[in-house]
């Protein structure tokens, strides 16, 4: 009889989340064609896994209870806790190997799916290269506590995060905030830290509790009603759709939400409500992957959307939203707008670009929150990447010192106010972020602009002109001072000028980077 026929084959067996019937019907077989099941447990020697499996095993299986050393508590071993369940895993997987090698079929039972969360993955790694290997998949616990809940985890195009409650807490509440659902599983010591992420990230209102879903003392309940003291290792915390809630001929459409109506047309009349919320959130100078968490949470939970189109296109569509975009130049109508519909209690998110703090929409959504009619209705402004600090990234760090920013639009403020400006930031020797250089109706100012930094900077100073950065038509070039050319400079165009001590160099790959030292020169 050759090698290949001797050697056994390995098994790693999901059980389903712990009611025996919601076993595969390919796992009771593979149990039923198995010599050996093995199975972990605590140092008590209870096995959830055997518990489940025990209707259908047999008085001549071999039982290999895996036992750990350890779990939460301390150990003496030198490699320490990490250490102590590696030298576990090792001896385990030798045990199973022996059995295989002399030909005996291996099922190693867990609850849940094997790959999921699951003991016997560790078994997996150290032998599946080296027997013949079947991995019968489970109904994992996630799915047992949505179903128990009778809630959706997710519909169309909704985003669902599963989280270790081992995670730090400033993760999970970052992590939290920027999902439409999540499932935070391995509560038990967790859950006071898994809790304070929930309200940190708004998401604790919406947060459901699960405890040994489909087994024996079973419970349901909100989270924000637990008590720590009671919760044990097999519980959950579900954060279920939030499109499944909405009513069906409004979350069937996710054209619907996407209103255009105008900021300046008056609201309705509407009964009096208790006030929502106004969010104003930066969105970073492009698409999503400048979005952070918390900005992305506040998104997804808003019920209006409000701001600039070419803003309220970056933000994906959302059955259930109504989205209210205008053009650039009604910023005090798209704040009471928003202070209106959440005078009347709805969720709203102002949508700005970059930070909405720097020449955008939180001073505008401010101004109007100060007057009499909307000064109870709360406003919470959220930061974003501001264009300054994406183009200097780009370049290298060229605001590495200290540095002002400068809007050169006189839309707002005479060409008076930002000459002496510019004069001042100049003489000071500051790197400078000009903002608004340039459009089709203001084309020249920057030409005034360099005229003006010329009598207080080399002509060889290097500018960066950053064009459209994190968009299709992204450039980033660097010219001298004197050669800065008006004409190359549009209404997507951000200038970074340096200081005196600002250095461009070009690295040994062909690269060039601009760099403004953080030392400087004593006088």
């Amino acid at each position: 009889m050759s090698e290949q026929q001797l050697t056994g084959r390995l098994y790693g067996v999901g059980l389903g989340p712990g009611d025996p019937s919601l076993m595969t019907v390919r796992a009771v077989e593979v149990i039923a064609e198995a010599d050996v099941i093995a199975y972990h447990s605590a140092r008590h020697g209870r096995s959830i896994a055997r518990s489940i499996a025990a209707g259908h095993l047999r008085a001549d299986h071999i039982e290999e209870a895996l036992i750990y050393p350890v779990t939460t508590e301390s150990t003496d071993h030198p490699g320490g806790y990490r250490g102590a369940l590696d030298e576990f895993y090792e001896t385990a997987a030798a045990r199973l190997a022996a059995h295989l090698d002399a030909g005996r079929t291996v099922a190693v039972i867990s609850e849940g799916d094997p790959l999921f969360y699951g003991s016997y993955q560790h078994m997996h790694k150290r032998l599946a290269h080296r027997y013949p290997t079947e991995v019968i998949p489970g109904v994992t616990s996630v799915s047992a506590a949505a179903a128990r809940l009778g809630k959706p985890l997710a519909e169309a195009d909704e985003v669902l995060t599963i989280l270790p409650g081992t995670l730090p807490e400033e993760e999970l509440t970052a992590r939290l905030a920027s999902t439409d659902t999540a499932v935070v599983m391995k509560l038990g010591r967790t859950f006071p830290t898994v809790r304070r992420a929930m309200e940190r990230s708004g998401r604790l209102s919406e947060a459901h509790y699960v405890e040994r879903a489909t087994m024996s003392g079973e419970r349901t309940e909100r989270l924000a009603d637990i008590d720590a003291e009671t919760v044990p290792y097999f519980s959950v915390s579900v954060v279920p759709s939030r499109i499944a809630d909405l009513p069906p001929a409004t979350a069937a459409s996710p054209a619907s939400p996407a209103s255009t109506a105008s900021p300046a047309s008056p609201v309705s009349p509407a009964p009096p409500a208790p006030p929502g919320e106004v969010v104003v959130v930066g969105t970073g100078p492009a698409g999503p992957l400048w979005l952070t968490p918390e900005s992305r949470g506040a998104l997804a939970a808003a019920e209006d959307l409000v701001g600039y189109t070419t803003y309220l296109d970056r933000v994906p569509l959302r059955p259930g939203q109504r989205r209210h975009a205008s053009d650039n130049k009604v910023e005090s109508e798209r704040a009471e707008l928003a202070l209106d519909l959440a005078r009347r209690g709805r969720r709203v998110a102002v949508v700005s670009g970059g930070d909405p703090g720097v020449f955008a929409m939180a001073t505008a959504v401010l101004e109007v929150a100060c007057q009499a009619p909307y000064r109870a209705i709360p406003v919470r402004v959220l930061p974003g990447v501001t264009a300054a600090n994406a183009a200097a990234a780009r370049a290298g760090a060229p605001l590495g010192h200290d540095y002002a920013v400068i809007s050169l639009s006189d839309r707002l403020k005479p060409w008076e106010v930002i000459a002496e400006r510019l004069h001042a930031a100049a003489g000071a020797d500051l790197a400078l972020a000009l903002y608004n250089p340039g459009s089709r109706s203001r084309t020249w100012q920057v030409g005034k602009a360099r005229e003006l930094l010329l009598e207080h900077r080399a002509p060889d100073t290097p500018v960066i002109l950053a064009r459209d950065i994190g968009g299709p038509e992204e450039s980033v070039r660097t010219v001298h001072l004197a050669d800065l050319d008006p004409h190359q400079v549009d209404m997507r165009t951000l200038l970074i000028v340096g200081s005196s001590q600002t250095q461009a160099v070009r690295r040994d790959d062909g690269t060039e980077v601009v760099w403004t030292p953080r030392r400087y020169p004593e006088a």
